[in-house]
C-alpha cells in the first residue's frame, strides 16, 4: 500500500500560511462591531485594536507609529509610494524621475504613477545585485528624484546593499522608496539605517491574511501624496475604512516576525541542506544569486533540460508546492525579467524552479522534497543525473 503523505508548501514568497495567532487576533476582531472612525465605545475599541496593530508594524521596521500607513496590500503600498508628488516641510514636491532596479517586483515596474517616460531602469549584476557605480552616474546630475529598489527579490532572495544606495540618495538630494514585502520576517528592516524615505510591506507574506499592507515613512514630515483619497482614515492619507480585523492581523503577524527576522539559523540550515541535496542529485545545478548575500528562506535553480512549467506539474501531482518565479507572473510562459536583467540565457531562465520556505516549513518538508526530486529528474531527464558541475 502506498504511504500517504500530507502536502508540502514551499512556496511561502509568494503567500506564507496564515499563523494561529493571526488567525486568533482576527477572530477577535471580527467578533467587534463599531467603526474605527466612531467616537462610542465600540468605535474607540475598533480604534485601540489598529493602533495596537500600528505600534507593533511600526516596531517591525524601526518606525515611528504615526509613520505606518495601512493599505490593501503591496501593490497598492507601492503604487501609493510611486509618485512624482510628495509634501516635505509642509510644502510641495515634485520629483522629476523614477530610478528603479532592473530587478524589481511587476507592481514596481509599472513605474506607479510615474510616466513611462520619466523611468529608468538601473542594471544589476550576474548575481542580481543594483550596479553602485551605474546608479551613482544615472542620479548625480538630475533634479530631485525618487529611487526604487526592493529589500529582497521575490524569486532569487538576492539582498541589496541598502544603506549604501540611501547614502547615495542622500549624497544628490534623492528620495528613496524600499520595497521591503520580502524581507519582514526574513532579515532586519531598519528605516534608518537605510536611509530611506518610504518602504512598503505586505502582511501574508510572513504569515498575516492577504488583502492587507503598509506604508511607513522615516518622517512624517515627508511623505507621496495620497493613492486613495475620501474620508480622514489613517490621518489623511488613505481614504477609506479600514480593515480592522486584517490590520489585527497584520499586528499579530509583525510580532512573530520581528522575532524571527534576527533568528534565521534554521531556515540557513534547511537552505544548505536543500542545496547540497540539488547538487548530489544533479552536480550541474545553477543556482541564482549564490555569490551574493540572499534570504535563508529562499533557493531558486534550474536544471538543464527540465523545463519549469513540466517540474511544477510533476511536483503538484505528489503534493508538494513551489514556484518558478513570481507567482503575480504565474500561467505566464515569459522568461523572468529578474534572471534576464541578471544575464541568465534563456534556456536555462525557462527551467528557474523556486522553493521559499517559512515559519511552518519542517526538516521532514525539505527531505520528502529531496526524495522526490531524483524522481522527477529521472522522467523528465535522466541524463542530469550524470553531467558534471
Amino acid at each position: 500500500m502506498p504511504r500517504h503523505f500530507d502536502p508540502i508548501y514551499l512556496d511561502h514568497n509568494a503567500g506564507a500560511p496564515l499563523r494561529p495567532v493571526v488567525r486568533e487576533a482576527m477572530i477577535a476582531a471580527l467578533q467587534e462591531a463599531g467603526n474605527a472612525s466612531s467616537v462610542h465605545t465600540h468605535g474607540r475599541k475598533a480604534r485601540g485594536k489598529i493602533e495596537e496593530a500600528r505600534d507593533a508594524v511600526a516596531r517591525l521596521c524601526g518606525a515611528k507609529t504615526r509613520a505606518v500607513t495601512f493599505v490593501s496590500g503591496g501593490t497598492e503600498a507601492n503604487m501609493t509610494a510611486l509618485t512624482p508628488a510628495w509634501q516635505d516641510q509642509g510644502a510641495p514636491v515634485y520629483l522629476d524621475k523614477l530610478f528603479r532596479s532592473a530587478i524589481e517586483h511587476p507592481s514596481v515596474v509599472t513605474g506607479g504613477r510615474f510616466p513611462v517616460i520619466d523611468q529608468v531602469v538601473v542594471p544589476v549584476d550576474e548575481n542580481g545585485v543594483v550596479r553602485l557605480e551605474a546608479l551613482e552616474e544615472l542620479i548625480k546630475d538630475v533634479d530631485p528624484s525618487l529611487i526604487s529598489v526592493m529589500a529582497a527579490n521575490n524569486e532569487t532572495g538576492v539582498v541589496q546593499p541598502l544603506a549604501e544606495i540611501g547614502a547615495l540618495a542622500q549624497q544628490y538630494g534623492h528620495f528613496f522608496h524600499v520595497d521591503a514585502v520580502q524581507a519582514a520576517g526574513r532579515m532586519p528592516i531598519d528605516v534608518e539605517a537605510w536611509q530611506a524615505d518610504v518602504i512598503t510591506l505586505s502582511a501574508h507574506k510572513f504569515g498575516g491574511p492577504q488583502g492587507i499592507g503598509a506604508v511607513i515613512v522615516r518622517s512624517t514630515a515627508r511623505v507621496p501624496a495620497p493613492l486613495m483619497v475620501g474620508g480622514g482614515q489613517e490621518n489623511w492619507r488613505r481614504g477609506g475604512t479600514e480593515n480592522v480585523a486584517a490590520i489585527s492581523g497584520f499586528g499579530a503577524a509583525a510580532i512573530s516576525a520581528l522575532e524571527e527576522a534576527t533568528e534565521t539559523r534554521h531556515l540557513l540550515h534547511l537552505r544548505k541542506r536543500l542545496e547540497e541535496g540539488l547538487r548530489a542529485v544533479c552536480p550541474q545545478t545553477v543556482i541564482f544569486g549564490e555569490g551574493a548575500d540572499r534570504l535563508a528562506n529562499t533557493v531558486c535553480f534550474a536544471v538543464h533540460g527540465i523545463a519549469a512549467e513540466t517540474a511544477l506539474i510533476a511536483f503538484d501531482l505528489e503534493r508538494v508546492s513551489l514556484s518558478s518565479g513570481s507567482a503575480c507572473s504565474s500561467g505566464k510562459v515569459s522568461v523572468s525579467h529578474v534572471l534576464t536583467a541578471m544575464n541568465v540565457d534563456e534556456e536555462t531562465a525557462r527551467c528557474a524552479l523556486r522553493i521559499s520556505m517559512g515559519w511552518d516549513t519542517s526538516e521532514a518538508d525539505v527531505a520528502r522534497f529531496l526524495e522526490i526530486w531524483p524522481k522527477i529528474v529521472d522522467r523528465l531527464n535522466p541524463e542530469a543525473r550524470h553531467q558534471a558541475a
